[in-house]
């Protein structure tokens, strides 16, 4: 009698639950509906000579010369050109951000030397520098790579600086008490509580990095993705162009989930991650 009771007061709930599910179901495959139609609108007008081949080549063309750079070679080898450039940017980005926040976060002489400048450094445009870093080191490699890790570096100083101060002022005291001196202090309890911030500057850096890449692939690129769009550019290749945008985004959305992967796997102690 008990379990009948029961199981007639928890089906309600039971098809409530079920009637969500469906709905989240039909939901998630919904999503993949309006890129297909736009993908199906986009084949057609093009077939049908309302896009001109000039003006933007197919999705089918698109794919079709996709297949034939991967075969030949010839994306693979700019694709690892334009990595290289923006791991190097980011290299040297990153570490100076890191220092950076770390004498500006820990000390408050840092501070009062660090940030002001960095927040100059903040108001100016990084595209505006390419002319100047062109004047400073020529049309070669260093421009782009400078480009790269000029605009990196800020995202990572903001959010680890912010981080560091957000530090809850309790465990911070509570560390004191035990007697842990400053550099255990340091190691054990304010670099782990802004972890998470850091990683979101570093999400924020590695987008800055693919959006910069852009433009620093511009300066006279011998090889990598610029180069090709460069080149696409000057005979009408639309559906080069095309390949190397999605390359371009391809790469944005790796970086992401890379970053991602770090956060679970070095954030496995927040409970939000762990309910999951």
């Amino acid at each position: 009698m008990t379990t009948s009771l029961a199981a007639s007061a928890g089906s309600p709930r039971l098809g409530l639950h079920r009637s969500v599910s469906r709905l989240a179901g039909k939901f998630s495959q919904s999503r993949w509906l309006s890129p297909a139609l736009f993908l199906a609108l986009w084949e057609l007008g093009s077939r049908s000579g309302l896009i001109p081949e000039r003006t933007l080549a197919a999705p089918s063309a698109v794919l079709s010369t996709l297949f034939d750079m991967i075969v030949s070679g010839e994306l693979p080898s700019n694709l690892l050109v334009s990595t290289l450039r923006v791991l190097s940017g980011l290299a040297i980005g990153v570490t100076v951000g890191l220092v950076l926040a770390l004498v500006a976060g820990l000390s408050r002489t840092g501070e009062a030397t660090v940030d002001p400048l960095m927040q100059i450094k903040r108001t100016i445009p990084t595209l505006a520098l390419t002319p100047l870093f062109i004047v400073w080191f020529g049309i070669g490699e260093t421009p782009k790579i400078a480009l790269i890790a000029f605009a990196s570096i800020f995202p990572i100083y903001l959010n680890l600086y912010s981080g560091i101060r957000s530090v809850d002022v309790r465990l911070v005291e509570g560390a004191r008490s035990f007697g842990l001196s400053r550099s255990e202090l340091i190691w054990h309890v304010i670099l782990p509580g802004a972890l998470p911030s850091l990683l979101v500057g570093l999400r924020y850096s590695l987008s800055v990095s693919i959006l910069v890449l852009v433009v620093a692939e511009q300066i006279n690129a011998s090889a990598g993705l610029g180069y090709l769009i460069n080149n696409a550019r000057d005979f009408m290749r639309t559906d080069i162009i095309v390949v190397c945008l999605i390359v371009y985004a391809v790469l944005g959305l790796g970086a992401d989930w890379l970053v991602r992967i770090i956060e679970r796997r070095a954030l496995a102690w927040r409970p939000s991650l762990l309910s999951q």
